[in-house]
């Protein structure tokens, strides 16, 4: 297993720990921003980060039967924590600004089903995702992420096994500190603000 030294290395090495000024998806800024698309870029470096992270899945949950990803970002990291773990691997994506299930993907009643993310911060998508599970009448048994950024604020209140967890600075438009005003402020998310 990585320690916090060896992936954050990692996530630095493959420019996917940013340094700058950002606006995070929920309109606060940040001299930080995770895109881990960079490390995604790397698939040797992505599969150790994956590999770790399954064996921390594995210690935790005993019967995973369906591991279900938000789209975009979740879709790569679950799809290789489900190809490492042998375990069915589907998405979802919005249709009219919510998640559904597309492509034929189903969820069979009953299933355990485990969310892995690439990014925890706020858990919007990841509830939404465990909506879906209850609509589905399935199990939803826990959420996974390579890096788990949510913090007292977040909508999630159990437990994120990550591989990581990396603590921001984030201010409010008001607040932003005379360092970060003099950069010029740039939106990586996916996510678009209301």
């Amino acid at each position: 297993m990585l320690s916090y030294k060896e992936s954050l290395k990692i996530l630095k090495e493959t420019n996917a720990l940013q340094e700058g000024h950002f606006v995070l998806s929920s309109g606060l800024h940040s001299d930080q921003y995770v895109q881990c698309a960079k490390l995604l870029s790397h698939p040797k470096k992505a599969s150790l980060i994956c590999s770790s992270l399954c064996e921390k899945i594995k210690k935790k949950f005993n019967k995973i039967d369906i591991i279900l990803s938000p789209a975009i970002g979740g879709i790569v990291i679950g799809y290789e924590v489900g190809r490492q773990l042998n375990i069915e691997t589907i998405f979802a994506e919005r249709q009219e600004g919510k998640l559904v299930l597309r492509r034929g993907f189903h969820i069979p009643k009953k299933s355990n089903v485990l969310i892995v993310e690439d990014v925890i911060t706020t858990g919007k998508s990841a509830l939404e995702c465990v909506n879906l599970i209850k609509d589905y009448k399935s199990n939803f048994i826990g959420y996974a992420c390579i890096i788990d950024r949510s913090d007292k604020n977040s909508l999630i209140k159990e437990e994120i096994v990550s591989q990581i967890k990396l603590k921001f600075d984030i201010f409010k438009s008001t607040d932003i500190p005379e360092k970060l005003k003099s950069i010029k402020a740039i939106k990586p998310g996916s996510r678009n603000l209301s």
